[in-house]
């Protein structure tokens, strides 16, 4: 038996040993105390990996070194696999799925332990009924949101977005804001490429941004522009973190045009630039180089019959071989088949067959108030994205769902161990999980998160570095990775393999906890 299945099966035991306990009350909340020996821990600092043991007792982990097991404590025996922190996946769009997919299998399965949702300015509204519907019925892993700028304006603007907002409009939106703010969000995020946020100020922004700096809140954006106006769109994002004086992140960090490939070292020095002028500035990448979203996005004024921006588009953001889609409610039959495809099928020109299907997704959105249409569209350069990894506040995100038709979804944190650390050496094992757990971590204000230490919550993976790898295609999202071989989630084990334990010790995270 190898030394992967071998804690398993050990891992798996201990489990329903614990559930058959009669002591235990209910059934498998499991042992209060594990020990967990002979591993290499990666402690999430970025620090070399060093051989120990670690003591969890209850929610936290209690001790870290050479330890002797206690009685009727469950002990693993670790073989020299990797002990880390469980990965903190700084921008997750699971918001709606947590309250129906507890198990959360797609992002145990890759190590992931908490998410951060409410992002690209979308999230719930008031966050403290959300937070509620999750306590009342926990998922398995644990969860933050940012109260979004989209939903705000939506609620105080209505149908009448297309407009720079008033002062009193504004003067409103700051006070949902804060209302959120009560409750515990991380901070504000906005979606300035999406409606209705496309049609705002940066000073609307800066207005918002700025009531809540002194509580110690994060300013995270989906910049105005990841293509035509890049370089404005970043400009933008930095103009708001030196006027409202408060942290900034970019999501999703991408290169997404044929006139921006190969420039990750100019957009780096801008940033650079930005942090020596005492803006905090950070952002996350995934490691894909095609991104997901709706055929609008590629239009401007979001007018699907405006065929000069749509050529634009397919000649320098999304060719029409590029082009995906994922998801296409007025005819699904056209899911899974590329634009390129689709056009030589009905023997027409790609610039016209895209105007045809966005008017008729538009128009299925407007009947249904429903999502029309999602496409996985790109030209990035797998190089800009590494020269993106190893800039030092660069932390790693899916982007994804739970049931995401991207392979981001289910593979993400796998797809950089396996290609950019055991394959490419792009970063260091070290590396790599420091960007997946302490420095999102820090980067969004979650405390005792994201670090092996006594005293932090007991957020922990084993996974087996010469076998961990992600199998989500873009031709099959689906498919679950390797290599996770147990996961626990605030001291209760929650994965091992491809099975999940039965327990749900998700909890909502909120500003300033520790």
């Amino acid at each position: 038996m190898n030394r992967s299945l071998e804690i398993f099966v050990i891992f798996i035991s201990l489990i329903l040993t614990s559930a058959c306990d009669s002591n235990k009350q209910p059934a498998l909340l499991g042992p209060s105390s594990w020990l967990i020996t002979n591993a290499m821990v990666v402690d999430g600092t970025g620090a070399d990996a060093f051989l120990a043991a670690v003591r969890i007792e209850d929610d936290k982990i209690l001790a870290v070194g050479e330890l002797t097991p206690l009685p009727d404590e469950s002990l693993i025996d670790a073989k020299g696999m990797v002990l880390a922190p469980g990965f903190i996946d700084p921008h997750s769009h699971a918001d709606d799925e947590l309250t129906e997919m507890l198990d959360s299998i797609s992002a145990l399965s890759q190590g992931i332990t908490t998410v951060v949702v409410g992002l690209d300015g979308f999230s719930k509204h008031p966050i403290s009924d959300y937070f509620s519907k999750l306590e009342a019925n926990p998922p398995s892993i644990n969860v933050a949101s940012f109260s979004g700028h989209n939903t705000l304006r939506d609620l105080v603007l209505g149908k009448d977005y297309r407009r720079k907002a008033t002062e009193q409009e504004v003067k409103n939106m700051v006070s949902k804001l804060e209302i959120d703010m009560t409750s515990g969000v991380l901070g504000l995020s906005t979606g300035l490429e999406y409606e209705p946020g496309i049609y705002s100020s940066t000073d609307e922004v800066i207005t918002l941004a700025r009531s809540i700096a002194p509580d110690g809140a994060r300013y995270v954006t989906h910049i105005r522009s990841e293509d035509r106006w890049f370089e404005d769109a970043i400009q933008e994002t930095i103009d708001i973190g030196k006027a409202a004086k408060i942290p900034v992140h970019i999501s999703h960090l991408k290169l997404a045009s044929s006139r921006l490939l190969g420039s990750a070292p100019a957009l780096l020095k801008t940033l650079d630039s930005a942090l020596a002028d005492g803006i905090i500035i950070s952002a996350d990448i995934y490691p894909y180089t095609a991104w997901q979203s709706t055929m609008l996005i590629l239009i401007p004024d979001r007018d699907p019959e405006n065929v000069i921006e749509i050529r634009k588009a397919l000649n320098e953001i999304a060719p029409p071989e590029s082009i995906l889609f994922s998801y296409f409610a007025p005819y699904p039959s056209y899911i899974g088949k590329t634009l390129r495809e689709i056009s030589d099928d009905i023997g027409q020109d790609p610039v016209t067959v895209f105007s045809s299907l966005a008017k008729a997704s538009k128009k299925w959105t407007e009947r249904t108030g429903e999502r029309g249409d999602l496409i996985i569209a790109g030209i990035m350069d797998e190089r800009d994205i590494l020269k993106l990894m190893t800039w030092p506040n660069t932390s790693i995100g899916t982007d994804g769902s739970l049931e995401d038709k991207h392979p981001r979804g289910k593979g993400t944190y796998p797809k950089i161990l396996s290609r950019y650390v055991r394959e490419k050496r792009v970063v260091s094992l070290e590396t790599a999980i420091y960007k997946m757990t302490f420095l999102p971590a820090k980067q969004l204000g979650i405390k005792n998160r994201g670090l092996i230490k006594p005293g932090a919550y007991a957020d922990l993976l084993l996974l087996d570095p010469g076998n961990i790898k992600d199998h989500a295609t873009m031709e099959n999202p689906s498919i679950l990775s390797e290599g996770i071989l147990a996961v626990w989630v605030n001291g209760q084990p929650t994965f091992g393999g491809e099975l999940h334990t039965g327990r749900f010790p998700g909890r909502i995270i909120r500003r300033g906890d520790h």
